[in-house]
């Protein structure tokens, strides 16, 4: 499981050092792609199969389903690590999330999110005015505390 929050940078070449942790689970070859909210997603390939299998078993007569699979899957790009375990993004992800200097790298569950430092401090700030809220509304999925 990915959790925890880090510091990080992004050089001129758009590469960025991931927390070591999080390359051993990551493996040697991952997936990043647009992620929702502005930042990026960045599976394990095993996690990457799981999110294919669903957005396959989507129904292709649904627009949405078609926009989200096209958005999700065009993003995508297999990344591997160089020798000082970095990362080299590419530029139309680097421009979707934003990443200039200063990144926020996140564990989420089953992925990695890489965020613009602002964006994420912007996007706390507001999720967590209304952190009560959602929680009161994660009830309703039959989740509890």
């Amino acid at each position: 499981m990915f959790m925890g929050e880090y510091q990080h940078s992004i050089d001129d070449k758009g590469r960025i050092i991931i927390p070591a942790k999080f390359r051993d689970m990551l493996g040697t070859s991952f997936v990043a792609t647009r992620g929702l909210d502005s930042c990026l997603f960045v599976y394990p390939m095993e996690e990457w199969g799981i999110m294919e299998q669903k957005l396959k078993s989507l129904s292709l007569m649904k627009s949405d389903a078609r926009a989200f699979s096209r958005f999700f899957f065009s993003g995508a790009t297999e990344c591997v690590w160089d020798k000082q375990g970095r990362v080299n993004l590419p530029g139309n992800l680097r421009q979707y999330a934003k990443l200039d200097k200063d990144c926020v790298i996140l564990g989420v569950s089953n992925r990695v999110e890489i965020w613009n430092k602002q964006l994420w401090e912007q996007y706390f700030e507001q999720s967590e005015e209304s952190f009560n809220e959602i929680a009161e509304k994660l009830v309703d999925f039959n989740f509890d505390l």
